[in-house]
């Protein structure tokens, strides 16, 4: 019996490729990623409430940060 060997798609390997030279790119896509889902599909009405502070008080640091550079 013959065996085939298995060749590796051309974008699967340009993906992989990608990946590699822009790891803190692709954890921050996947990191992102990962939130939404969450927040679409399992977030509790008690884990959204609690996510809304943390939102607030991010973007009050990054308003801050924000104002300091200016």
């Amino acid at each position: 019996m013959q065996t085939k060997t298995k060749q590796a798609n051309p974008q699967t390997e340009a993906n992989k490729k990608w990946q590699e030279k822009n790891r803190e790119k692709a954890k921050y896509l996947r990191n992102r990623s990962t939130t939404r889902s969450f927040i679409k599909n399992q977030a509790t009405l008690e884990d959204i409430k609690e996510l809304q502070q943390l939102i607030q008080i991010r973007i009050e640091f990054l308003a801050s940060a924000s104002e300091q550079t200016q």
